[in-house]
C-alpha cells in the first residue's frame, strides 16, 4: 500500500468506536490505524476527560511552576531518575542530542493506593511526591491521570483489533502499567542571545511509550514530521486529545504502526519571553511485558526489525539515552 501524506492530523471521534454500533466501530478502527500507520498521530473528541478537569490541572501546574527555585527543588528526585516529581530546567534532552530541552516538568505515577498488595508492581514504583504548597494538586492529578488511563486502554483496544489481535490483548500488559502524566512548562526566555543556539522547547524525538494522549497546550509549537521530510503543524481543538503512537508500539508491530518525529519549536523572538504549558499522559505496560515484534506483523516483505526486549529494559534504556538516568 502505497503511504498517505495527511496535510493535517486525523480527527476521530471516542463515541463511534464505543457507541456499539459495529459499523461505526469498524469505520473507526480502520480510520485509527490507517493514521497511526501513515503519519502516527490522530485527534480524538468524546474522551472523557472534561473541561472543567483540564482547567482545574492546568491552574494548579501554573501555580506550581511559578514558586520559587528552592522550592520546586525540594520535589526532585534524580536518584529514581526523575519518575516520579520535579524535573528542573534543561535536565532531559532528546536522543543523540547534549543541549538540554528549555523546560521543566513535574511527573505523577500510579496511585499505589489503588494497586492490591498481591501485585508485586506495587513495590517497584516509588511513591509519588505532592507539593505541600498546592494541597489540591494531588486530587486534581489523580483523577486526570486515571481518566486519561482508562481512555488510553480503549484505544489499546481499537489498535489490537486493527491488527488482527483479540481486543482485550493489551488489557493484562497495561493494568497499573509504568504510566506517567507529565506536567509540562516551557519557560519564558527573557534573553534568547544567551541560549545555546541549538536550544529548542523539545528537539526532534519519538516518544519512548506504547502511545501518548495529550491535552491541548496552552499555545502553538507541536510539529509532526511527515514520511516524505515535511514538518507539520498539529492544531487541535480544546476538546480534543492529541494521541501518538510510542516507540513501544512501534517494536511490537514491527514498524507497521509508527513512532513519528516530533518537536516543539521555539515561538517567534518577541514571544520567547512568555510561558507554555502542556500535559502529556505517556502510557506504558508493565516493565515484563515482551516488546518481541508480533509474528502477525513480520513477513518476507517485513523481517523482523528489532531486537527482543521486554518494556522494563526498553524504558531503562531510554532514560539513560536523555539524561534522565546514569
Amino acid at each position: 500500500m502505497n503511504d498517505i501524506l495527511f496535510d493535517h492530523i486525523p480527527s476521530l471521534d471516542l463515541q463511534n468506536f464505543i457507541s456499539g454500533n459495529k459499523e461505526k466501530q469498524a469505520a473507526f478502527v480502520q480510520d485509527l490505524g490507517l493514521a497511526f500507520q501513515n503519519i502516527g498521530f490522530v485527534t480524538i473528541l468524546n474522551h472523557g476527560l472534561k473541561k472543567e478537569i483540564q482547567v482545574q490541572l492546568y491552574a494548579a501546574i501554573k501555580q506550581f511552576f511559578s514558586l520559587e527555585e528552592e522550592i520546586k527543588l525540594k520535589y526532585q528526585h534524580p536518584e529514581i531518575g526523575f519518575q516520579r516529581g520535579y524535573t528542573g530546567k534543561g535536565k532531559e534532552h532528546a536522543k543523540g542530542k547534549n543541549t538540554g530541552d528549555l523546560k521543566e516538568f513535574y511527573h505523577v505515577g500510579q496511585d499505589l493506593d489503588l494497586i492490591p498488595n498481591s501485585d508485586p508492581v506495587k513495590k517497584s514504583y516509588p511513591p509519588n511526591v505532592w507539593p505541600e504548597e498546592i494541597p489540591q494538586f494531588k486530587e486534581i492529578s489523580l483523577n486526570a491521570f486515571q481518566i486519561i488511563e482508562e481512555t488510553g486502554k480503549i484505544l489499546l483496544q481499537a489498535i489490537s483489533l486493527y491488527l488482527g489481535l483479540p481486543p482485550d490483548f493489551f488489557a493484562d500488559k497495561v493494568e497499573y502499567g509504568n504510566s506517567i502524566l507529565r506536567q509540562i512548562h516551557y519557560y519564558p526566555i527573557e534573553n534568547p542571545a544567551k541560549i545555546p543556539r541549538d536550544a529548542v522547547r523539545a528537539a526532534e524525538h519519538g516518544d519512548i511509550n506504547l502511545i501518548t494522549l495529550l491535552m491541548g497546550a496552552s499555545a502553538e509549537g507541536l510539529q509532526v514530521r511527515r514520511k516524505d521530510g515535511e514538518w507539520i503543524p498539529i492544531t487541535a481543538d480544546p476538546e480534543q486529545l492529541v494521541v501518538n503512537v510510542g516507540d513501544m508500539l512501534e517494536r511490537l508491530t514491527n514498524k507497521k504502526l509508527g513512532s513519528t518525529i516530533h518537536r516543539v519549536v521555539n515561538p517567534p523572538l518577541e514571544k520567547m519571553n512568555s510561558s507554555r504549558y502542556s500535559i502529556p499522559f505517556f502510557m506504558h505496560p508493565r516493565a515484563d511485558m515482551d516488546l518481541s515484534c508480533l509474528p502477525i506483523c513480520v513477513d518476507e516483505q517485513h523481517p523482523k526489525s528489532f531486537e527482543d526486549i521486554t518494556a522494563g529494559d526498553f524504558l531503562d534504556e531510554r532514560l539513560r539515552e536523555l539524561g534522565l538516568k546514569n
